[in-house]
């Protein structure tokens, strides 16, 4: 994911009214670190909630939103970006997890992914698993939001880094799941067979 690849999108995305007002809240921003705090949550009304329309595969399922969002968060600080986090609706919280990895904080902005993975709203914890987390997510937490996706139905798909990072703990979790779930008499997640490609999902 590239920050030109939203710049872009945004670009596309804006009407004329948007843009002025992206404008602006950028100038903002810039010559105000409190303004962020202030326009953060008015983005969705000023400059819409559609989805975005981009040719960048790690864009895909982002809105307009989420990418304004992201665009105003650049350059702030960790502080900064944790009480938007803090402070925000769903909407808000996810735009900030999205945009982790595009940020230059280093682990620093952990706590808010824990927090995400902690909750059960799917849209908070699909966003929280993206290039991030793959990179600075302690590797227990990392497994364990890994099958908390399954249990919820998240599409693993949306793991960023999942073949990278699985490993044989992972795997033993996972097999261990679903022999639950078998002698249980309930059916195994299809996407189980993306850590353990040797089971059936249909099976239970």
């Amino acid at each position: 994911m590239k920050i030109e690849s939203v710049r872009m999108a945004v670009s596309r995305a804006l009407d004329p009214a948007g843009t002025a007002w992206f404008a602006e809240a950028r100038q903002q921003v810039a010559g105000d670190r409190a303004a962020l705090a202030r326009l953060f949550p008015a983005v969705g009304r000023k400059c819409g909630r559609g989805q975005l329309w981009t040719d960048d595969p790690e864009l895909i399922g982002w809105t307009v939103d989420d990418a304004v969002r992201t665009l105003l968060l650049v350059g702030a600080s960790l502080e900064d970006v944790t009480a938007v986090y803090n402070y925000g609706d769903a909407a808000e919280r996810r735009a900030v997890l999205r945009a982790l990895p595009l940020l230059n904080l280093g682990p620093g902005a952990v706590p808010l992914v824990l927090d995400a993975l902690r909750g059960n709203d799917t849209r908070l914890i699909a966003a929280a698993m993206g290039r991030y987390a793959a990179e600075h997510l302690p590797i227990d937490a990392w497994r364990q939001a890994v099958l908390k996706c399954v249990l919820l139905g998240i599409p693993l798909a949306w793991v960023a880094e999942l073949e990278k990072r699985k490993d044989a703990e992972l795997i033993r979790m996972m097999r261990t799941f679903a022999e639950e779930r078998i002698a249980a008499g309930r059916p195994v997640p299809p996407d189980v067979q993306m850590i353990v490609p040797e089971l059936r999902a249909d099976r239970g």
